[in-house]
């Protein structure tokens, strides 16, 4: 069953998504080497967050002790933020969700750190465009 929203609901899901992207950017900008997924990016998202009056949707989620997943190459997804120090070549991908006034966002996106590796630069390249053609193909009845 398909609940219609109301614009006051729409724009508090707006609002979630607003701060999502928002966090995003910041956070994506600080995937360098030599930054933890624990102490610099997963603190930095939590902070952006909670300074715009919304709560991480991860946290505490059946215990999950942080604000996003990061996960590092070979992780293949939901990779909790610990000590890690990113090198020169790996990929991250960022996931969390944000919770504004009771309406969630969440997304994920890979970001390279530094330069990467041609085979990973493709890897990234493919699943985006995947992404993409997906979207694209998303309607009622397909």
């Amino acid at each position: 069953m398909i609940f219609l929203k109301r614009d006051s609901e729409i724009a508090k899901m707006r609002e979630a998504g607003r701060v999502l992207a928002r966090t995003m950017r910041v956070v994506a900008e600080s995937i360098v080497p030599g930054k933890t997924t624990l102490l610099d990016l997963d603190s930095l998202a939590e902070r952006l967050i909670l300074e715009a009056g919304c709560q991480a949707s991860f946290k505490g989620y059946r215990g999950y002790p942080a604000a996003t997943c990061l996960s590092v190459n070979e992780v293949v997804i939901h990779g909790i933020p610990d000590g890690r120090v990113l090198k020169e070549g790996d990929i991250v991908d960022l996931d969390f969700g944000v919770i504004y006034e009771g309406w969630h966002a969440d997304g994920a996106w890979t970001y390279p750190v530094g330069t990467v590796s041609e085979s990973a630069q493709r890897l990234m390249n493919v699943t985006r465009e995947s992404l993409y053609q997906g979207i694209a193909k998303a309607r009622a009845g397909n």
